[in-house]
């Protein structure tokens, strides 16, 4: 393969590197810079496309083919490192080689001084169309593919329109942009990050910080129509929820519009603001008056999850997307609706799985929204476009505007309609290791374990200490996965196309016990709880029953497994027999109200306590309570953590638990907490959230799974 510009000159050039395609050499400065041959290729194959996505897969085919057996990940994870390396470039903050989560990689600099990357690709030279044979004692991890959906009927593939794309900023991924919108008149972009709120020329790029009160760090989110103010976000305390604040882009003394409430949305005419309440759950949609009097809910469930509010170009209607959680099932109801304002007239527009929280609404009449993409892009969220009549009725199918890698959400718009501008975001989950030092007061800096581009969440570790037992959607759909904390890559245990999770060990340290969940989409709430030998065999059934949704065993000497059934307002304990099945109900350790499915629980080694916390609501307080398996009592432990503690496990000794906490302003913080209450911070990453954390067996280490990604806003225009 070979790249030439548009002189036909095979020297192609960016910042102060020239690649020389016919000797296969890279200079920098006129000096030839050492590159072995693989990562050259790498690099060809990323000039030819410079600005898009060159995926795994295609870097695989085209270096590799596909009779070629190599331990592929960990070559083409090497070969960037050396690309990277010659170019003096980082994977943290890329200049010329950027990492697109669970895709593959783009070229960012423009190529032979022309911004657009004016190369092109041409026919195969012999020199640019060899392959290597890499031979290897590994086997090749076939790349993630995910869940397989069904698009909406009669949607066509692409938009009619000739649309462009581009990104308005390049924050790193230890600096995400937080909050971001465009303004009305499509001119400015309003945004901010950990270092401040700024305001940015579209059209010029020049940006300038807007001046705001020391320790005052909004979020915008929505213009007012004068263009001179925005309605933000502020997490004034992260243990209590945001509240909602009037600032001027010309910096000054902002003004407080309510005390509880996030994702404001200003309606066309500036006299009336939408806005949530209720945290993380997003429990319930408001409304009031833009210098925030009169405020009344509009539409609450504290089983739902919202988007964001978009309102109709003349203000008559809102639409957002909700997600209602049915109790002990796996999926959610996701659903489109509008409302008329006048009448309280409620529909729904759309109702799909794969619905995200994106959302604007055009002058043209159309709804804008973000939708997941089908395997083997499961994670990459898209532009979607609903034309509504002047009734507010669909007309014609969905149309497509986006195909891109990234998360997205927080759509806004421009009155004219002819920009939107839009989040991307990038989401990692990885199990890494890390040694427990000092008797637990601290850790060692953790090593990533899992080096693939998709989600990976660790649940036990083998009875020896020496692997991690997680579940991946590497290939589709969630399997089950052992991996060694000396290897580079794991060993699948349980495969097949259905959704697996919760792995654990049986107290022997001789059995994988672990659900079968309904996939995405399905309104069956069975689950299977499915025993497999760790030495290999076929799976069997332990257990089935509705809404199962967590297992746990001791270990021996106790031969204690329960598991965890919820009901509609009830969390259920049973005692069961990795061998012989259910046994009788554990009922001194009911958890019972609405919310009783955002309880976490764990048991404790022995099996004499079952440990529970709720992981939403935002309490400066939270409670940990402890059922004694013996009597039924119940000792709480106070943990003021922040807002609210998200997952807990006990430590290897049964002396204490591992808990993460979280706070309003998005930052996880992994504690220790012993069973008198004493809190001690062991862990805080600025820059991932962290998940939870599995103690070996022996207690020398956490697996733990942290998320890193990145945040950006782009452009979307003429669509």
């Amino acid at each position: 393969m070979s790249v030439v510009s548009e002189n036909g000159s095979s020297i192609v050039r960016f910042g102060v590197f020239e690649v020389d395609l016919r000797a296969g050499e890279l200079r920098r400065n006129g000096s030839k810079v050492k590159l072995q041959e693989q990562p050259f290729q790498v690099l060809t194959l990323l000039l030819e496309r410079p600005g898009d996505v060159v995926t795994r897969e295609e870097l695989r085919q085209k270096l590799w083919g596909t009779e070629t057996f190599v331990d592929f990940d960990h070559s083409l994870n090497a070969a960037i490192r050396r690309l990277r390396d010659a170019l003096g470039d980082s994977a943290e903050h890329p200049r010329y080689v950027e990492t697109v989560a669970r895709r593959g990689y783009r070229f960012l600099a423009p190529l032979n001084g022309h911004s657009n990357g004016s190369v092109h690709a041409s026919t195969l030279t012999a020199s640019a169309n060899r392959r290597w044979l890499w031979i290897s004692a590994g086997v090749l991890i076939i790349l993630g593919v995910g869940l397989a959906i069904g698009w909406f009927a009669g949607s066509r593939s692409a938009s009619s329109r000739p649309n462009s794309e581009r990104r308005l900023t390049a924050n790193p991924a230890d600096v995400p942009v937080l909050g971001g919108c465009i303004s009305r008149d499509g001119r400015y972009l309003a945004y901010s990050d950990r270092t401040g709120m700024y305001l940015k020329v579209v059209d010029t790029g020049e940006t300038h910080p807007v001046q705001l009160p020391e320790g005052f760090h909004p979020e915008p989110v929505s213009w007012f129509p004068d263009g001179t103010h925005i309605a933000s976000s502020w997490v004034e305390n992260p243990s209590q929820e945001p509240s909602i604040w009037d600032v001027s882009v010309f910096g000054g003394s902002p003004r407080k519009l309510t005390d509880q409430g996030a994702d404001p949305s200003v309606s066309p005419d500036g006299k009336q603001i939408t806005f949530y309440r209720g945290g993380k759950a997003r429990g319930e949609i408001w409304i009031m008056q833009s210098d925030g009097q009169g405020a009344r809910r509009l539409v609450g469930g504290v089983a739902s999850v919202f988007s964001p509010v978009a309102w109709s170009p003349i203000g008559t209607r809102i639409a957002y997307v909700s997600a209602t959680y049915y109790p002990g099932a796996s999926s959610t109801a996701t659903q489109l609706h509008t409302i008329n304002l006048s009448t309280g007239e409620s529909r729904i527009m759309l109702t799909d799985p794969r619905l995200g929280p994106g959302i604007a609404w055009n002058a043209d009449g159309r709804l804008i929204y973000s939708k997941a993409e089908p395997r083997p892009n499961q994670d990459d969220y898209n532009l979607w476009a609903l034309r509504l009549d002047a009734n507010g009725n669909p007309v014609g199918s969905p149309e497509r505007l986006t195909r891109d890698p990234g998360f997205t959400s927080a759509v806004t718009l421009s009155t004219d309609g002819r920009r939107a501008a839009f989040f991307k975001h990038s989401l990692q989950p990885d199990v890494y290791v890390v040694d427990i030092q000092d008797g637990g007061k601290r850790l060692a800096t953790p090593q990533r374990l899992t080096l693939d581009e998709r989600e990976d969440y660790p649940y036990s570790w083998t009875a020896d200490s020496q692997a991690v037992l997680f579940t991946s959607d590497r290939d589709g759909t969630f399997q089950i996965y052992k991996q060694r904390i000396d290897q580079t890559t794991p060993e699948l245990m349980v495969g097949g196309a259905e959704q697996l999770s919760i792995p654990r060990i049986s107290p022997d340290g001789q059995t994988i016990l672990y659900l079968i969940t309904p996939k995405l989409g399905e309104t069956s709430n069975q689950v299977r709880l499915m025993r497999v030998p760790v030495s290999g065999g076929p799976p069997q059934l332990v257990v089935e029953g509705p809404g199962i949704s967590n297992h746990q065993c001791a270990r021996a000497r106790s031969t204690l497994c329960i598991f965890s059934q919820i009901t509609e307002n009830e969390m259920q304990f049973y005692t069961f027999d990795p061998m012989r099945g259910r046994g009788p109900e554990f009922d001194k350790a009911r958890i019972s109200g609405e919310d009783s499915y955002s309880f976490n629980w764990s048991l404790s080694p022995d099996g004499h306590w079952i440990a529970s916390a709720t992981k939403i609501g935002i309490n400066q307080n939270t409670a940990i309570r402890l059922f004694s398996v013996a009597d039924g009592t119940v000792q709480k432990i106070t943990v003021a953590s922040g807002a609210g503690l998200s997952n807990l496990d006990w430590a290897a000794d049964g002396k204490s638990l591992w808990v993460t906490s979280f706070t309003t302003d998005d930052s996880w913080t992994l504690l220790n907490v012993d069973l008198q209450g004493k809190v001690r911070p062991i862990f805080k990453d600025e820059r991932m959230r962290i998940g939870w954390a599995i103690p070996s067996p022996d207690g020398k280490r956490l697996a733990m799974w942290e998320s890193s990604g990145s945040s950006n806003v782009w452009m979307l225009e003429d669509f």
